[in-house]
């Protein structure tokens, strides 16, 4: 049992712009299936898939065969940062590594960009918390979540850049 000072697994901390009014905020189930997965799993995926970049949509879509699988959704702010929203993996898909692949693929094409990110989804956190390679992406002025709840979105898949 975790004392009063100390965080647990589903309690993140939000910057003042999050509109989060309390600043904190705790994970729903889905998110709450991924956060284990990224911390479980850290392994490649069991089956192959595509990640394509949506620009227009601002999503990361994980795609196998026809059938989107998976999606990380992001914000551009200026021409040198990603704001990573947060990250969906359907039900049927999780705990398949899926995620965890996910989320470094978007960060190698962060990096390969050039651009730093900002954090907002709990998940992105937890991934580079046990993945420390990826914290010099982190923005210092603008890093994000510490630890918190994020709405996934799902916008539509339309043109896409592979990634």
């Amino acid at each position: 049992m975790t004392g009063p000072s100390e965080p647990t697994r589903d309690a993140f901390e939000y910057p003042d712009e999050a509109g989060h009014p309390d600043e904190k905020g705790t994970l729903s189930q889905d998110q709450a299936v991924l956060v284990d997965e990224v911390l479980d799993d850290p392994h490649a995926p069991a089956f192959d898939f595509a990640v394509v970049n949506d620009e227009k949509a601002g999503i990361y879509d994980a795609i196998a065969g026809d059938r989107e699988i998976a999606g990380l959704t992001y914000n551009v702010a200026g021409d040198d940062r990603l704001v990573l929203l947060a990250v969906l993996v359907y039900p049927e898909f999780r705990k398949q590594g899926i995620a965890t692949e996910l989320i470094r693929r978007v960060l190698h094409d962060a990096r390969a960009q050039g651009k730093t990110i900002t954090i907002l989804c709990p998940i992105v956190r937890t991934f580079i918390e046990h993945n420390h390679e990826y914290a010099d992406l982190i923005d210092p002025a603008h890093p994000g979540v510490t630890r918190g709840f994020t709405p996934i979105l799902n916008p539509p898949i339309s043109s896409r850049q592979k990634v």
